[in-house]
């Protein structure tokens, strides 16, 4: 049976999975970690993301027993990394949650306006967004901006790694805020704000299609590579109308559209996806991280923290907990801090338990609302969770008690791994990634279900209360 790798390269770690081409199953898998980051600075040396992946291709068997013959990377998004010319790293690269490149966002927006971002390359820039980090680089470090010789994101460098060729994908590309996917194709005209006299043509990656070939690695053959959300799709089969939502290091809540949107608030970014087709998006900073710091505070594990929170009522008696801990990219507030209300003096762990829960849900999904409104029956299909916080007992009945749905979790646990392996598979045999996902399934799962006697929307309504008179100073943008 010929078998594919997917990869898995993370902000947190590296992971490796080995799949039979023809019906998915899991032969093997591997993993090694990152580096932690802390923003407002999100700073990793790509050079341990090869080391990360080297010792999860040894744990898997990949130049071993369990060789594949095909392989594709699927990397976090945005991250900026930026080559000399000899292929040279330059400096650390900027990752999705490095924040300090806030003011940029805005200048890049204030310049041509947010329905004209939109309309350009299907998203408002962020602090996320890798132009952002560029004009960052080119106001903070001249010197290195000027010695740039190629630019990637994280999977692009990592497939180069293996390849040698620079090139990309149009789902990754499409986080950048210079790729259109309405268009497909490069906004070089987007880049000439940053700098008008580069010649940036000569400075991007090639766009490789969903099924086209980036190269050969070890007599491997190597996929196109993808973003970390779009392999997620892949690996979810997701399909038109489903949402998935993703609680991990982030928040995310996406799903599959045929049609590109283009949303001037900010809110939903429009990607595209590793299909052919498009990804509207909406991305939380801040989501399993803000339930461990509270478990730390309280002194208890994440699994105590689990239980405490399904010991307290639906609605954590009125507390709330606005979960913007180290500033949020949805709503947009960067500088924000996380508050806590409805604190009374019979407060209790096990509320403040749950509010840390529902806070972190609440937020994703107020986001996830948007999503309706850019891509029409996106929420018509089936609710999938996914994420590290999907093995979370307290996060499942959260989402099931807030959304008032059934909530789908699958048992599978490496989904971008899983998803990268997707699209190696589909260039090994040369058809479409989506026929290789429907082929597979989207495996067994768990079916969660409300809670009768929970009020999400009312919980709902008091988190948005509670978020709107929270004081931040940097608010949401809007487009009236």
């Amino acid at each position: 049976m010929p078998l594919v790798a997917g990869v898995d390269s993370s902000t947190s770690a590296c992971k490796v999975e080995v799949r039979d081409a023809d019906t998915g199953e899991l032969v093997a898998s591997g993993r090694a970690p990152h580096p932690a980051t802390t923003p407002p600075r999100s700073e990793q040396d790509p050079s341990a993301w090869w080391a990360a992946f080297e010792a999860a291709c040894a744990e898997a068997g990949v130049r071993g027993p369990n060789r594949p013959a095909a392989i594709a990377v699927a990397g976090q998004q945005h991250g900026l990394v930026v080559l000399g010319s000899h292929g040279e790293v330059l400096r650390p690269a900027k990752l999705w949650n490095d924040t300090e490149s806030a003011s940029d966002a805005d200048a890049l927006v204030a310049t041509l306006g947010a329905d004209a971002w939109a309309q350009a390359c299907g998203s408002v820039p962020l602090a996320a967004f890798t132009i952002t980090k560029l004009r960052w680089l080119k106001r903070c470090e001249p010197d290195v901006f000027a010695r740039i010789a190629q630019v990637s994101l994280p999977h692009d460098w990592l497939t180069t790694q293996l390849t040698g060729s620079h090139t990309t994908d149009r789902g990754d590309a499409s986080g950048t805020g210079w790729w259109s996917p309405s268009e497909e194709r490069y906004r070089t005209d987007l880049l000439a704000l940053v700098d008008d006299a580069k010649a940036w043509d000569d400075v991007l990656p090639e766009v490789l299609g969903p099924a086209d070939g980036a190269g050969e690695w070890e007599a491997m053959v190597v996929g196109p590579g993808t973003g970390d959300n779009m392999a997620a799709a892949l690996g979810l089969a997701l399909r038109p109308g489903d949402l998935a939502l993703s609680l991990g290091t982030s928040g995310t809540a996406f799903g599959v559209s045929d049609h590109p949107s283009a949303d001037p608030s900010g809110t939903v970014a429009g990607f595209a996806d590793a299909t052919g087709r498009y990804l509207p998006l909406v991305c939380t900073l801040n989501a399993t991280k803000v339930t461990d710091t509270v478990a730390g505070l309280l002194g208890i594990s994440a699994s105590e923290l689990d239980e405490l929170a399904l010991a307290a009522p639906a609605g954590a008696g009125g507390l709330v907990l606005v979960p913007h801990l180290d500033g949020e990219r949805t709503p947009n507030r960067p500088h924000a801090a996380g508050a806590l209300t409805g604190i009374r003096s019979g407060t209790t762990r096990a509320q403040l338990a749950r509010a840390a829960f529902e806070g972190v849900v609440a937020n994703l999904l107020d986001g996830a609302d948007q999503l309706v409104r850019w891509a029409p029956g996106i929420t018509e299909g089936l609710v999938v969770l996914i994420g590290g916080g999907a093995r979370s007992a307290a996060y499942r009945q959260v989402v099931a008690d807030l959304t008032g749905r059934s909530v789908f979790v699958p048992e599978a646990d490496e989904l971008v791994a899983r998803g990268a392996a997707v699209q190696a598979s589909a260039v090994l045999a040369g058809v479409r990634p989506q026929d290789v996902a429907e082929a597979w399934g989207r495996g067994r799962g768990t079916i969660v279900e409300p809670d009768p006697a929970a009020d999400g929307a009312s919980t709902r309504a008091a988190y948005r209360q509670a978020s709107a008179g929270a004081g931040f100073g940097s608010p949401a943008r809007t487009v009236d």
